[in-house]
């Protein structure tokens, strides 16, 4: 039996000066054992060369199967340790792009590990150019999440200024900033707390002649406006440059939000709301009240909307609102549909657009 091992050892040591491969070397082994169990069993008991190597083809089974387990053990670790790569793999930040700072990276690493964000979906966010309109209530939460979350270049239009009865509720700006414009005070703000993010600030109501070459400068608009003018001329803007619309609203207790997009076969706002409201009928917050975090619940939503229509992250608000109930608790989805008469993005109107153009 030792002439066995020795011949072994002999056999894998030359190769291995030789430089011969791991796995010829075991085959030159495997022929080995295959020719002394080939010994063991034609050559009769008490022959010189069965003693010689063994006397016995029992023990060299017994060997044979110590080595085939061990053999079975090294392959289920290594592939053990291959579902365990590939799934660290599959947990692990997807690529990140390299125009991140190291300070950028840490900042946003909570969006970095979130699958349907990862680094690319940080990246579109970084890209990205949105539009706020209005810096009250529900733009102060929607501008405050954007600049955090990172979102490359943030325009923000309003031709108010800060009142003490903001306070309440607009909580992106401070008790200092009274008398300022809401504009250059929620610049401040949102610089101050992400200096990586490019504010445009624009002090100033949405007009005609200046929606359609402002809205030209960004991907995606939020509308946190309280008032109807507003509201139908930036719906028209948006529809006639194919730009999704984000808009909220709110009332004493209750807010609603819906993406607006008819570029992606959802209705755009004035679908759901054909024409103002009668005076009375949809009073002010100064004239009804409303509770002070509500703009911050409904404004967040917008935020998160917007993040996910960047990223292309989960899905949309489209053909659907959102109305929460602060007062009892309660949030329903209602669906919404186009109106093929709807003035704005209605057949008549889209085949008006396209001859003018």
């Amino acid at each position: 039996m030792l002439l066995v091992f020795a011949m072994a050892g002999a056999l894998w040591g030359v190769g291995y000066a030789m430089g011969t491969p791991v796995r010829v070397r075991a085959r030159m082994l495997l022929a080995l054992f295959a020719g002394v169990l080939l010994l063991q069993v034609i050559l009769p008991n008490g022959h010189p060369l069965r003693e010689a190597t063994g006397g016995s083809p029992a023990l060299w089974l017994l060997i044979a199967g110590f080595v085939g387990l061990a053999l079975i053990y090294r392959e289920g670790l290594k592939v053990l340790r291959t579902r365990a790569e590939a799934k660290e793999a599959a947990e692990a930040p997807r690529h990140i792009p390299e125009t991140f700072s190291e300070t950028e990276l840490n900042r946003y690493a909570r969006h970095i590990v979130l699958r349907e964000l990862g680094g690319p979906g940080q990246k579109r966010l970084k890209d990205a150019r949105v539009l706020v309109i209005g810096a009250g209530g529900l733009g102060a939460p929607a501008l405050q999440y954007l600049a955090a979350a990172g979102v490359g270049t943030i325009g923000v239009i309003d031709d108010d200024k800060v009142e003490n009865a903001n306070l309440q509720r607009q909580v992106i700006h401070r008790d200092a900033d009274i008398g300022m414009p809401k504009a250059f005070s929620a610049e401040a703000a949102m610089t101050a707390q992400n200096p990586f993010v490019t504010v445009r600030p624009y002090n100033r109501r949405l007009t005609e002649e200046i929606a359609a070459d402002l809205f030209e400068d960004y991907d995606l608009i939020l509308d946190g406006t309280d008032n109807f003018d507003t509201r139908y001329l930036a719906n028209r803007m948006a529809v006639a440059q194919g730009k999704p619309l984000i808009s909220g609203a709110l009332s004493q207790w209750e807010g609603q939000i819906s993406v607006f997009d008819p570029a992606w076969g959802a209705p755009c706002y004035q679908c759901i709301f054909p024409a103002p409201p009668s005076a009375g009928l949809a009073p002010s917050c100064a004239e009804a009240g409303v509770v002070g975090p509500l703009p911050g619940v409904i404004g967040s939503m917008m935020a998160v909307e917007a993040i996910k229509l960047i990223a292309d992250a989960g899905t949309a608000l489209r053909g659907e609102m959102l109305i929460y109930d602060a007062l009892y608790g309660e949030t329903r989805t209602i669906a919404v549909q186009r109106r093929a008469d709807c003035p704005t993005c209605g057949r008549a109107a889209l085949d008006a657009e396209k001859a003018r153009a």
